[in-house]
């Protein structure tokens, strides 16, 4: 194999390498996109949850065990 050939031959493998990383990193950076939608999509869930929460009235059951203190006191 001549100088030449293998030089042809170098620049093949880094080209083929250099497309095999370009594909990779859009591929990460389409799990990343995706990852951020879920959890923009969980923080707005997470929002409701705590403002639902924030919005019920305490049971009766709760307000009578702060009253009464447990039988092991």
């Amino acid at each position: 194999m001549s100088n030449e050939e293998n030089l042809q031959q170098r620049i093949a493998e880094l080209e083929m390498k250099s497309a095999f990383q370009e594909k990779l990193l859009d591929e990460l950076n389409q799990a990343i996109v995706d990852q951020q939608f879920a959890l923009d999509k969980m923080q707005i869930q997470l929002r409701y949850v705590v403002g639902k929460l924030k919005d019920m009235q305490p049971s009766n059951i709760a307000s009578q065990a702060e009253e009464t203190p447990p039988p092991h006191y």
